[in-house]
């Protein structure tokens, strides 16, 4: 088998830089930062407030850094705290209504930095480039 391509993890990272300053710059005008807007779709997925705790996991960061990531947002009146009512140290945190009018903003802006970013490609060729990065992302890939 023939070794894999030097030039392809380069053009990877690349790709994905161009991304997350196209997305950086299309979250700037809702006020937030890459870190705040992933934290939001975090706690948008879930059925029920989701444990400060397991936000900071999911982020992967310490829970000190999601407080901060919390607060930010709480300022902005995307999310809620409250005690957890099972414990009454820990809390929970919840999209507010602006914090839903902002995520479907956020939907919107995603979408269209996409289009900008893949509009060179064929659909066929967006079709093939979804299916690779998905088997690259999947536990066997």
């Amino acid at each position: 088998m023939q070794s894999a391509d030097p030039d392809l993890p380069e053009l990877l990272l690349r790709a994905a830089k161009r991304i997350r300053r196209n997305q950086v710059g299309r979250l700037a005008p809702l006020g937030l930062t890459p870190a705040q807007a992933r934290a939001l779709r975090i706690i948008a997925h879930e059925n029920e407030p989701l444990k400060m705790t397991a936000l900071a996991e999911r982020l992967g960061i310490v829970p000190r850094s999601a407080t901060t990531v919390v607060d930010a947002l709480a300022a902005a009146d995307l999310v809620s705290r409250a005690p957890d009512p099972a414990n009454r140290r820990a809390t929970l945190v919840t999209l507010t209504p602006s914090g839903h009018a902002t995520l479907a903003r956020m939907a919107d802006a995603r979408r269209e930095a996409a289009e900008e970013l893949f509009a060179t490609l064929t659909d066929e060729q967006r079709e093939t480039l979804r299916d690779l990065l998905a088997l690259l992302d999947s536990p066997a890939g």
